[in-house]
Order: structure tokens, then C-alpha cells, then sequence
């Protein structure tokens, strides 16, 4: 599986008279204003960005596992899978193009180099769609008007969709870590979990309501894999066999 990624050159902004780069957990975070706005990057500088998929990661991932990202975002938690828990590989999916450049920079500036990135949705089918980039890059999806989300459109990509099921028996992951804005009610039903020993994923139940939750456990619960309440924190839940 080669790695699937816009070649356009990257260069950061950064405000003037500061470093290029400060830090966060011991990594390098480009300090890149068009990514990372003020209130993100005191998030990041405290230790408190993605704080509850972080210690769930931290607690679970081991160094021999490999691992799909569905949902790179900055590259913040490949980095750290790959510096903090020494893992064996792991195979982002980001599919809002604008981040992929800030991901490889990531990467780059903390020597990473086991992880592989696709610029990439995984979906019931392979085939193409629409991905809605907003201002609040956080809150770009596919979905062009989803409830509760008011940070408008910017521009509209089309994105490569992979098919969930050939992917996932392509690379055999034996962790999964996810958090797709949404539609991981949509698509983890349809993948091929049975290689994998943990997930942890970020629930959004304020747009996939009871009916995505239950979808998502359905799923997890189906492949073998059970609700693990030790290192689960509100919308961030953990499953894994055999505990």
C-alpha cells in the first residue's frame, strides 16, 4: 500500500518572531497558524489536546501492534503512537487534504518514519466523494449541512474512498483508532475488525444519536471485541479482547 498524498511543497506560517516549532507530551508541533489557532495551541502546550484519546492510547496500544488511523487530524496522535508507545507501524487515513502537509511536517520534525499516510476515506465501497472543508477544520466532514455544526464550508474537495473491508484485510491492524467526526457509524460495520485485539474510538453521538452508538458496539461486540470501561472517559470508549 503506498502512501497516497498530495505533492504540493509545505511551508509554515507562523506569527513573526516566533519559533517555528513548540512542543507538547515531548513532541515538535509545527506552529502553524492556518492548523492552529490560539485556543488549540494552549491546548496543545498544556498537555489537554485530545486528552482523553491520548491516556486511552497510552494505556492500550502496545509496541508490536499495528495500527489504522481513521481521522489523522494534525498528525498529533500518529506521532505520538510512534515516538511515545514505539509501535510497530501505523497507517493514517486523513481525508481533508488541506492537513496532509502538516502531517508529513509533523512527522518530519520528530523523526517518525513507520508512518504511512493516505490521504483517504474508507467507505462501504471504493469510489469518490465529496468532502466539505470548513474553517473549523476540526468539524469538516461529508456531510455538506450535519446537524449541530455552524463553521461554514470553505471549499469542497473530491476525495479517494477506499473500500473499509479490503482495506482492513490488506493491512490486518491489530489496533484500531478512531475519530471520524460521525461516521464511524457508518462505515465500522462494515470493515473486518477480526484481527484486532483493541480500538479506541471518539463517539459523536450528538450527530449519529443512540442508533450510530449502538451501530458502533454492535460492530466492536460482533468482531470479538467488548466494552473496556477502565481507560473509556465520556465520548472517548475503549474495546479489547480477552480483558
Amino acid at each position: 500500500m503506498k502512501d497516497n498524498l498530495p505533492q504540493a511543497s509545505f511551508q509554515v506560517e507562523h506569527p513573526k518572531g516566533t519559533p517555528e516549532f513548540f512542543r507538547s507530551r515531548g513532541m515538535r508541533i509545527p506552529n502553524d497558524t492556518r492548523i492552529i489557532d490560539r485556543k488549540r495551541r494552549r491546548a496543545l502546550r498544556l498537555g489537554n489536546y485530545e486528552r482523553r484519546e491520548v491516556e486511552a492510547v497510552k494505556a492500550m496500544v502496545r509496541p508490536e501492534d499495528v495500527v489504522i488511523e481513521l481521522g489523522a487530524g494534525i498528525g498529533y496522535m500518529s506521532t505520538f503512537m510512534a515516538r511515545n508507545r514505539n509501535v510497530s507501524k501505523v497507517y493514517a487515513f486523513e481525508a481533508n487534504p488541506a492537513l496532509i502537509p502538516h502531517i508529513k511536517h509533523m512527522h518530519e520534525a520528530n523523526d517518525v518514519d513507520n508512518v504511512e499516510v493516505h490521504n483517504a476515506l474508507l467507505g462501504q465501497r471504493k469510489g469518490k466523494a465529496n468532502f466539505y472543508i470548513r474553517e473549523n477544520f476540526l468539524a469538516s466532514s461529508m456531510e455538506e449541512e450535519p446537524e449541530g455544526k455552524n463553521s461554514p464550508v470553505i471549499s469542497v474537495e473530491e476525495i479517494e474512498v477506499r473500500g473499509i473491508k479490503a482495506t482492513f484485510k490488506e493491512i490486518k491492524p491489530s489496533f484500531l483508532v478512531c475519530d471520524i467526526e460521525g461516521a464511524e457509524a457508518k462505515i465500522l460495520p462494515y470493515a473486518d475488525l477480526s484481527s484486532l485485539r483493541g480500538a479506541v474510538i471518539e463517539l459523536h453521538p450528538q450527530w449519529i444519536g443512540q442508533k450510530g452508538v449502538k451501530a458502533v458496539f454492535d460492530a466492536m461486540h460482533k468482531a470479538g471485541l467488548t466494552y473496556f470501561p477502565k481507560p473509556s472517559n465520556k465520548k472517548v470508549v475503549a474495546f479489547l479482547k480477552d480483558w
